[in-house]
């Protein structure tokens, strides 16, 4: 299993009426997992783009447990935990770093694509090089 933290800081902006997070932002927050989870492999998601792949979302779900608040600082694990399934499946926890209240957990499912195609293919060459590492 891959797992990766990272740490965003709740803006302004990402607040609702009452004062919490915006739902939706829970996705974007899940993407600054995932991309940072990547990267932290060595590779970026630009790179995976430059070899003519996609990796469109196809399933999401946010399971929401306490609110957070303006300038929060939220830490983000997104796990993996297969390298050669067809479909490339993540897992999210986000906790409050103040007190590791946990906020949310998820998971988004996607596939990998030709960018030229648009057709699902298995996952890159350049995707299990980078991740296989980790699954030994």
């Amino acid at each position: 299993m891959l797992s990766y933290t990272t740490e965003i800081r709740v803006r302004y902006a990402d607040t609702d009426k009452m004062q919490f997070v915006y739902n939706g932002k829970y996705l974007e927050y899940f993407e600054v997992g995932r991309t940072e989870l990547l990267r932290s492999t060595g590779l970026a998601y630009s790179e995976v783009e430059k070899n003519g792949y996609q990796l469109p979302l196809i399933e999401a779900k946010v399971q929401y447990f306490s609110p957070a608040t303006y300038d929060d600082i939220l830490q983000i694990t997104a796990s993996l935990s297969q390298l050669h399934s067809p479909r490339v499946h993540i897992e999210y926890e986000i906790k409050r770093k103040e007190d590791g209240t946990l906020i949310a957990r998820g998971y988004t499912t996607h596939v990998f694509i030709r960018a030229d195609t648009k057709k699902a293919v298995r996952p890159p060459k350049i995707y299990v090089e980078a991740l296989k590492k980790y699954f030994e």
